[in-house]
Order: structure tokens, then C-alpha cells, then sequence
């Protein structure tokens, strides 16, 4: 018969210093990636060179490249990965689902079917973003609204409606991807397979994330307690409707905004969270801005490596997301007990 054994006081002090070494290794994993970003590419650039381009005392035309030409793209990349595996996150704990990601209930279509009108209409770079992040919201708000109706609000019923809806933005694609001319189809593939190079303007999605993190730290406690089931959260006195409400509308808008700055990037929001996972436990106070800096961390160094492995030509940034952590998600689940 097994003995039960009282947690030791060292128990949390345990957890808490393991948390802490991790987000502090992923913090130099991202600070890592982001001066490789900075100084690979066609035109090697020193450290040096780098840090001296970013504090204004370099000057000439290796400073320029790095300041004007790869700094937003670098940025860009991280914080769309730090968003989608926010995201990611978040909607695995809302609908208590693993295979939960942030493009299960349309979104992704929604900005696919806004960003690929625009670009078959010819429209500048500003109004590809801008139309993606309406159609996002159109999915979001229409997704909400068919999942609400007259009766109650389900994780299965929102599911079951974001997978119709996404069904349905996928065949538009389809459609306007067979009626595009050929000098729009590359450009139309290669937004649908992620592409960081036009996001010159990656500064609001930093704000973005930045907040969205500061709005969930306070609820992280309440995370903890909806993971474990809904029943168990009410019972403790957890608003579950408002929180799920919440939480929807924060992880929709998360993704609305990573797939306006980068395209439709998948992987990141599925498997990143998981990855954390085993490495920090379910606890949402660590895992969701272990996430942010992983997913950044993930896709800075895709990005990198898909605009240098074959240079000058670029490689779609979805696709080596996949080729990078599908080994190392499975080396790891393969590895660990839990």
C-alpha cells in the first residue's frame, strides 16, 4: 500500500529557483538569437559592429543594414513567435485542449482571406496589413458570435465553429488562389508560409505583446485553476465566463496581430507551450512568458536561417519552423515520463 508522503517546504523554493533558471536561459537564448539576426547574412557583420550600430556610435553601411534593414526584421520575427506561442498558451488552457493552437478557430483564415483580396487588388504593404488584421477580426467576431447564439457558450461548441469557419476561409483561399494571375501567386504563397521581410514596422506588435503579457500576469492563479476544469474553478470562486471571454478575445487578437506582421506561421503555437511544459510544469505564472521567449527565440533563429541557408534566395519561415522543432518535440516527449 503506498504511504503518503506531506510535500516538503522545499517543494516551491525547488520549483520556483528551476523556474527561474529557465526563463533566465531563455532570455539568453533570445538575446543570442537576436545578435545572430543582426549579424548573418550575405554581409557578415561583427558583434562589435552590431552593438555599436544599435547605440548610435557606428555609423556607415553596415550600420545602416543592421538598423534599418534587419533590426525590424529581427524584431518582427521574435515577437510573432513570442505572440503565437502566447496565444498557443492561452487557448490550450481555454479550451483544455493539447491540439488546441492559435489558428484552430479561424483566425489565420480570416487574415488569409483579407491579406491574399488585397494583394490580388495590387495593394501597397500597408493595406496587405491592414486587411489581414480586419479579416482576423471579421473570423474572431463571426466565430464568437455563430458559437454563442441563443444557447450557452461550450469550449465544444466554439471549437466545432472555429474549424467550420477556418473550413470556409480555406476554400476562399483556394478560390482566389487558383484565379490569381502568376506574377500574384508567389507572393500569395509565400505570406501563406510565413514572411518576415516586409514587416518594417514591428514596433506596435512589441507593445502588443508587452501588454498582453502585463494583463495576464494577474490572472495567471486562475489559469491555474480552469486548467484543472471548469467545475473546480467556479467552485472556488473563479468569474468563469468572464475569464473565458477574455481570454478568447486576448489570444484572438494575439494572433490577429502576429499573423498581420509575418504571414501564416504555423507550428509555433502548438508545439511551443508543450516544449515549456516539460521543461517548467503547468504553471501558468511560468509557462505563459516562458512561451513568449521560446516562440520568439524559435522563430528568430527560423527566420535567420531561412533568409541565410541558401542565400540570396529565401525560404518560407513556416516551413523550416517545422523542420526545426518537430525532431526536438519528439526527441523530448520521447525522453521525458510525464
Amino acid at each position: 500500500m503506498a504511504v503518503f508522503r506531506p510535500p516538503s517546504a522545499h517543494g516551491p523554493a525547488l520549483a520556483g529557483r528551476r523556474a527561474r533558471i529557465v526563463l533566465a536561459g531563455l532570455a539568453l537564448s533570445a538575446a543570442l538569437a537576436l545578435l545572430w539576426a543582426l549579424s548573418a547574412g550575405e554581409l557578415d557583420i561583427p558583434a562589435g559592429t552590431v552593438f555599436g550600430a544599435l547605440f548610435g556610435s557606428e555609423q556607415g553601411m553596415s550600420a545602416a543594414i543592421v538598423r534599418e534593414l534587419r533590426l525590424p526584421r529581427a524584431v518582427a520575427a521574435f515577437v510573432c513567435g513570442g505572440l503565437l506561442a502566447t496565444a498557443g498558451a492561452l487557448m490550450q488552457v481555454l479550451l483544455r485542449n493539447p491540439l488546441a493552437d492559435p489558428y484552430i478557430l479561424g483566425i489565420s483564415g480570416g487574415a488569409a482571406v483579407g491579406a491574399l483580396g488585397a494583394i490580388t487588388l495590387g495593394a501597397a504593404s500597408f493595406w496587405i496589413d491592414a486587411s489581414a488584421f480586419v479579416g482576423a477580426l471579421t473570423a474572431m467576431l463571426l466565430v464568437f458570435g455563430l458559437a454563442h447564439g441563443e444557447g450557452s457558450w461550450t469550449q465544444t461548441r466554439l471549437l466545432l465553429t472555429g474549424v467550420i469557419v477556418a473550413a470556409g476561409c480555406g476554400a476562399a483561399v483556394s478560390l482566389m488562389l487558383a484565379l490569381a494571375s502568376d506574377t500574384r501567386v508567389k507572393s500569395m504563397l509565400f505570406w501563406l508560409m510565413g514572411d518576415a521581410s516586409a514587416a518594417v514596422r514591428p514596433w506596435p506588435a512589441v507593445l502588443v505583446l508587452v501588454g498582453a503579457l502585463a494583463l495576464v500576469a494577474p490572472c495567471a492563479r486562475d489559469l491555474n485553476v480552469l486548467a484543472r476544469g471548469e467545475l473546480g474553478a467556479r467552485a472556488l470562486g473563479v468569474a468563469v465566463p468572464r475569464l473565458r471571454v477574455g481570454l478568447y478575445v486576448l489570444a484572438s487578437l494575439l494572433t490577429a496581430t502576429a499573423v498581420t506582421l509575418v504571414g501564416s506561421v504555423g507550428f509555433v503555437g502548438l508545439i511551443v507551450p508543450h516544449l515549456v511544459r516539460l521543461a517548467v510544469g503547468n504553471d501558468q505564472r511560468v509557462l505563459i512568458p516562458a512561451a513568449a521567449l521560446a516562440g520568439g527565440t524559435l522563430l528568430t533563429l527560423a527566420d535567420t536561417a531561412a533568409r541565410t541557408v541558401i542565400a540570396p534566395q529565401q525560404l518560407p519561415v513556416g516551413v523550416l519552423t517545422a523542420l526545426i522543432g518537430v525532431p526536438v518535440f519528439l526527441f523530448l516527449l520521447s525522453r521525458s515520463p510525464r
